[in-house]
């Protein structure tokens, strides 16, 4: 209730003229999140006439737990790892190929957004973690800008974004030239790690894996900074700073800051698209993903393999990361990390670079590598043909 009251509430502060709603398809995996999307949408209908609002996004829910099996050919998980739209098994008839969607995983706490460019029905276009910590710290930069051009202060505020060694390149390098360097942390894989580090490094803290688990932290500060600018706005003409208050102060009821929660993400990026009165298209061009490749080799004993604290660097053994270090110099802007897996003896490898097929060499000759010099067993994986 208080998610949709914040949520109706933040879409009021938009000046904008024009439309800025949006039709979601929201694939539930067919999962629990389905009955709550349809409670949510219907309340926030009934809050949008009774309040007036000239227009609102609304969320249809498909894939509920009558429709389908769970988490299957549909769900946050299935969408990002295969790059591909879920099965529709059961909802309203409507007309797909036009339509946004998002998906949350089966349990409603994971969430990516989709979309089929216009006239091109074969295309597919992913708005996953990365995306979404983007387009939050773009607007909260814009608000916390205003805020503080308006009081005539620059503000104390810690406020930063935390990522994994997953985190694509192109989504670091938009995040340190909009935030700075200081302001980009990445931290152990893993949502305890990450939302550990967003809240002792930063007063406004937000995290997003790249699976689309996460959320933004306000620590106290974040509040003590809003009654100062209140109260130094306070007897000024109504501006710009007054509407940032306004919507910095509207997001905490939104946002769940305990758990990561696929609704309350959903409520968030639709309203930060109405503000801006931008589509997913738009979205989907503040920058665009470095290519890369996932694999993983097979070894006798993983517990050999030890990394620094971020995992980016293997430590032990020792022989790994100088040879690691040589492959990512024959590449230029390329990038590599190899790391355990928790449960199974297997050593997880993620290879990026400017092209496909660069990303494809590195992957191979890293799994090559790994394969070499930490015992691995049966065939390493091979993503590049015959190379030397």
């Amino acid at each position: 209730e208080l998610a949709c009251y914040s949520y109706v509430n933040l879409l009021r502060t938009c000046t904008a003229k024009n439309n800025g709603s949006t039709m979601w398809l929201v694939d539930c995996a067919c999962g629990v999140g389905y009955h709550h999307v349809r409670y949510l949408n219907a309340r926030i209908q009934k809050m949008v006439e009774h309040q007036n609002l000239k227009s609102c996004s609304s969320f249809v829910a498909i894939n509920g737990p009558a429709h389908g099996p769970l988490n299957e050919r549909c769900g946050a998980e299935f969408v990002q790892k295969s790059q591909k739209p879920p099965h529709i098994f059961g909802g309203p008839e409507c007309n797909t190929i036009d339509l946004p969607f998002c998906s949350l995983d089966g349990d409603a706490d994971r969430i990516v957004f989709h979309f089929r460019l216009p006239d091109e029905q074969d295309s597919f276009c992913l708005l996953d973690g990365d995306k979404i910590a983007v387009l939050i710290c773009t607007f909260l930069k814009q608000e916390f800008d205003a805020l503080e051009q308006g009081i005539g202060s620059k503000s104390k505020l810690r406020f930063g974004v935390v990522q994994t060694a997953y985190a694509n390149g192109a989504s670091t390098a938009y995040l340190k030239s909009l935030l700075g360097i200081e302001s980009v942390l990445i931290a152990k894989t893993g949502v305890k790690y990450v939302h550990a580090a967003a809240h002792y490094y930063f007063d406004v803290g937000v995290y997003f894996e790249a699976n689309g688990h996460g959320t933004v932290l306000f620590g106290d500060a974040f509040y003590d900074s809003l009654a100062n600018a209140e109260k130094a706005l306070r007897g000024q003409p109504r501006g710009r700073a007054h509407l940032a208050l306004e919507r910095l102060r509207l997001l905490p009821p939104l946002i769940n800051q305990a758990v990561g929660d696929a609704l309350c993400d959903m409520l968030l990026v639709d309203a930060i698209l109405y503000i801006m009165q931008w589509n997913a298209v738009t979205w989907s061009k503040l920058y665009e993903d470095y290519p890369s490749r996932q694999c993983k080799v097979k070894v006798k004993n993983r517990q050999i393999i030890e990394t620094n604290s971020n995992e980016t660097k293997c430590m032990a053994p020792n022989t790994v990361q100088p040879a690691l270090d040589k492959l990512m110099e024959e590449i230029a802007g390329s990038r590599t990390f190899i790391r355990p897996s928790g449960t199974e003896d297997v050593v997880r490898i993620y290879a990026e670079a400017s092209a496909q097929t660069y990303a494809d060499i590195l992957a191979t000759k890293a799994a090559r590598v790994v394969h070499s010099l930490c015992d691995g067993v049966g065939e390493p994986p091979e993503f590049a043909g015959h190379i030397r």
